[in-house]
């Protein structure tokens, strides 16, 4: 067999599904992370008001919050890729007719939030299919490598995404580039359609949704360190997705000149995802959860100059700072969900941390207008730091969190059972070459 040249290049834990995984998350951070800007400024333009946006913002995320462990339970029980093809194809026709309604002129309240509401769904199917797709698409000691090197090229789409989506609203207006998401979505599915799902064992009937929700509560609650870090980001991300979501945007528009130096702003924090991506590409921090939640304290940091509010140009050091520190954390996450989750488990599993992470961000970013009004714009950002930093600190004391630590030889001998129990299925395919996509999102 002759081996290509391109191929001979590749490392050997990134094979196709990889690859196409990749390129696909690739295109939707590019043209999501605009998005997110123009979303807001487009609430904005139409006369809307911090209320406004929060409801905008809220109306994306309650609908994830509904149906992200029937998505779970579904993308356990259908091939994964047609569940994220599906989608992929509600965010595209969601996001195209937002971009339609915004460009026509006076868009209406109630449309931009069922537009958004469209868009969550997609996602609450989307993301538990997504991320057990790619955790039982990468397998070996190079496991945290090959997250590290997805999750550079994500969110160094992001950065590019951020960057390029601030200066498109403030040059061509929030509907085009809402119009440019929807091509993302379309290109993106386009590719994930190709996804193969023949390594993955075929599950033996029986049991019905209930049961498959009941089976993943059991997975998910017999693990401290796993509800433990879920309630904390839980947290986490309702006061921070509040404060980047409602709060910057406003700052950016009274104190700091607009969509565009917001955009810079969440662009370096983009960079900050990619530096982090690059440190842990090298860095294997044997205590996985120890490492990554010490580097979650930095997030309170961006409230904090939101709060001030700093020039742009020391939000974009904060922005950065806080950038590298999520990575670490994202990286040893999945390495840790990867390593002690069951495979035929996975979205299910996955299903219970997003919907613990974004249970109360409709909450949250509904009551940031609301705050505002009544503790003052700045009152209620320091008050999101306070709360990241209490939190955050908090889940230090559980022991797993503290000692949970990188087995790369027991994870190697778990592939290997799993890739003999496929083999073993008249049904089932051998994987592929790589023994294998949350914010993400």
């Amino acid at each position: 067999m002759v081996t290509s040249p391109t191929a001979s290049r590749r490392p050997s834990w990134a094979g196709r599904n990889y690859t196409l995984l990749t390129a696909a998350a690739i295109i939707t951070n590019l043209g999501g992370h605009g998005a997110l800007i123009a979303a807001a400024f487009a609430v904005l333009d139409a006369g809307g008001d911090g209320g406004d946006v929060g409801l905008v913002a809220a109306a994306r995320t309650l609908p994830l919050v509904l149906f992200l462990l029937i998505g779970g339970a579904v993308a356990d029980r259908l091939p994964r890729h047609h569940v994220m093809v599906a989608a992929n194809a509600l965010n595209f026709v969601s996001q195209a007719v937002f971009a339609a309604v915004v460009l026509a002129g006076d868009p209406q309240l109630w449309q931009m939030m069922l537009l958004t509401a469209l868009g969550g769904t997609g996602q609450a199917f989307f993301g538990p299919a997504s991320e057990g797709m790619l955790l039982s698409s990468v397998s070996g000691e190079q496991a945290g490598r090959a997250f590290a090197l997805y999750r550079m090229a994500m969110q160094g789409a992001g950065l590019g995404g951020a960057a390029l989506g601030g200066l498109m609203v403030a040059v061509i207006g929030p509907g085009w580039v809402l119009a440019v998401d929807a091509v993302a979505f379309a290109a993106a599915g386009a590719l994930r359609a190709f996804l193969d799902v023949g390594h993955i064992p075929r599950r033996a009937p029986g049991g019905g949704l209930v049961a498959d929700l009941r089976d993943g509560w059991q997975e998910f609650i017999g693990r401290p360190w796993l509800w433990s870090i879920v309630a904390q980001f839980s947290v986490v991300v309702a006061v921070v997705g509040a404060a980047e979501s409602v709060f910057g945007p406003l700052v950016a528009e009274d104190e700091l000149g607009g969509a565009g130096p917001w955009g810079l702003a969440l662009g370096a924090f983009g960079a900050g995802t990619v530096g982090g991506a690059l440190l842990m590409m090298r860095w294997k921090p044997r205590r996985l959860l120890l490492a990554g939640t010490l580097c979650v304290f930095p997030l309170a940091a961006p409230s904090a100059a939101l709060a001030v509010p700093l020039p742009v140009a020391g939000l974009a050091a904060v922005m950065f700072v806080s950038g590298v520190a999520i990575e670490v954390f994202g990286v040893s996450w999945m390495t840790a969900m990867h390593q002690e989750i069951p495979e035929e488990k996975l979205s299910r599993v996955a299903a219970y941390d997003w919907f613990g992470s974004v249970a109360m961000v409709p909450l949250a970013t509904a009551l940031a207008g609301p705050a505002e009004q009544t503790f003052g714009r700045s009152t209620s950002l320091w008050g999101c730091a306070v709360l990241v930093l209490v939190v955050t600190a908090a889940v230090l004391l559980v022991p797993d969190v503290r000692n949970l630590t990188r087995r790369t030889k027991g994870v190697v001998a778990a592939h290997a059972n799993g890739a003999a129990d496929a083999a073993e299925d008249p049904e089932g395919a051998a994987p592929d070459g790589v023994s294998l996509e949350k914010p993400s999102a």
